[in-house]
């Protein structure tokens, strides 16, 4: 393991306001607001904003204000940050992101959780926090040979903990985060105590009596997990089936990758109307130019296609995969269209321990709702603790 430190050349920075200021614009469409996609004139004004007024070397500095490492696992190079506690009774915590996610989801994050003492928090609730970048994202390698899905991603995670010297710790994540968790528990229950996800994908089996016993609230989320099937998840259908192809694209043009990242931050959130009523703008922005620097948009987007068997497991009625062992929290963040059944997941997952109803937040919730996340993770482990 060697120490990393980001530091993009000047031209680079330079090379992605030329682009921006060359971007050729398609028109108007006739649709109303977002409902055939990002908006023209949403998209202008962003990119015009990343082009002028966005400070990059900001936000590499606050990056670079956490320590960072880069390993290599199965000949491709893994960029982790490795946060730790000064308390020395600390817990170690694997954090893993999603997609079109970075790092940045959890930058909100680390401070209170590796040291509760100065956040005004209780010191015993101290983790070490663990952070890696998802193989073809951001700053780890592109992962070019295949194989690169869940199930591998999780046995290198096994693998990185154990090089850090971590033979028991806890684990959490939204989106690839909760399926990477998920696995790692399900396939290393001797070292992962527990799994904390906001999200856990459970069908309905078929059976009219399993349906008519949902309350109301598991009913209208089935209900909103059919329409993001049916309306949402042309992104992933691509994704699993064409990865080099829309590669092209995200690749070549800053705009064309930014539509594609951004629109999940506005649609992964039923009360959002624009991505900035989910987070902050130069974080969405922070977020993006960690994919254009790096030039992993496309590299990112073969995860789908290398994990398209363990998502077709998933969104088959009946879970054909193995249940987790260890003890399960969901943390149900309440504006996600893809928040977990509760029903369903317990159904397939018995070893669901805590289950949280967050009434705000969407389908990034430790950057949506920092405050929640941290509170329930520490609450997690407290009871974990006691148990």
């Amino acid at each position: 393991m060697e120490t990393f430190r980001i530091d993009i050349p000047d031209h680079d920075l330079d090379e992605l306001r030329r682009r921006l200021d060359t971007t050729r614009w398609p028109a108007e469409g006739p649709g109303r607001d977002w409902e055939r996609g990002v908006p023209v004139r949403y998209l202008r004004e962003l990119a015009e904003y990343w082009r002028t007024r966005f400070d990059w070397r900001a936000a590499e500095r606050e990056l670079n204000a956490w320590p960072q490492f880069l390993t290599e696992i199965d000949g491709t190079a893994i960029h982790f940050l490795h946060v730790r506690s000064p308390e020395p009774d600390a817990r170690p915590l694997l954090l893993t992101h999603g997609w079109p996610g970075s790092v940045v989801e959890f930058l909100d994050v680390l401070g209170p959780l590796t040291d509760p003492r100065a956040h005004g928090g209780d010191p015993a609730d101290a983790f070490h926090v663990v952070a890696p970048s998802l193989p073809g994202h951001g700053f780890s390698g592109a992962g070019a040979r295949p194989g690169w899905g869940v199930e591998k991603v999780a046995a290198a995670w096994a693998e990185l903990m154990a090089g850090l010297g971590y033979g028991a710790y806890l684990t959490g994540g939204g989106d690839w985060g909760s399926l990477i968790s998920l696995e790692l528990a399900r396939t290393d229950p001797e070292h992962v105590r527990g799994a904390h996800v906001s999200m856990i994908l459970a069908t309905p089996s078929g059976e009219p009596e399993e349906l008519a016993a949902l309350d109301d609230l598991d009913g209208a989320r089935l209900a909103a997990f059919g329409r993001f099937d049916a309306e949402g998840s042309g992104y992933m259908k691509i994704q699993s089936t064409r990865p080099d192809t829309v590669s092209y694209g995200m690749v070549d043009s800053p705009v064309g990758q930014l539509a594609w990242i951004v629109e999940k931050f506005q649609e992964w959130n039923v009360s959002a109307k624009v991505p900035e009523d989910v987070v902050s703008r130069d974080r969405l922005l922070a977020n993006a130019s960690i994919y254009w620097l790096t030039a992993t948009g496309g590299s990112a987007a073969q995860m789908y296609y290398e994990s398209a068997a363990h998502l077709g497991a998933l969104f088959t009625p009946g879970l054909s995969l193995a249940p987790v062992q260890v003890p399960i929290a969901v943390a149900a963040f309440g504006d996600d269209p893809a928040a977990p059944i509760r029903a369903l997941a317990e159904r397939d997952h018995p070893s669901i321990v805590r289950w949280t109803e967050l009434e705000d937040g969407g389908h990034f919730g430790a950057m949506e709702r920092p405050d929640e996340y941290v509170a329930d993770v520490r609450a997690f482990a407290r009871q974990l603790a006691e148990t």
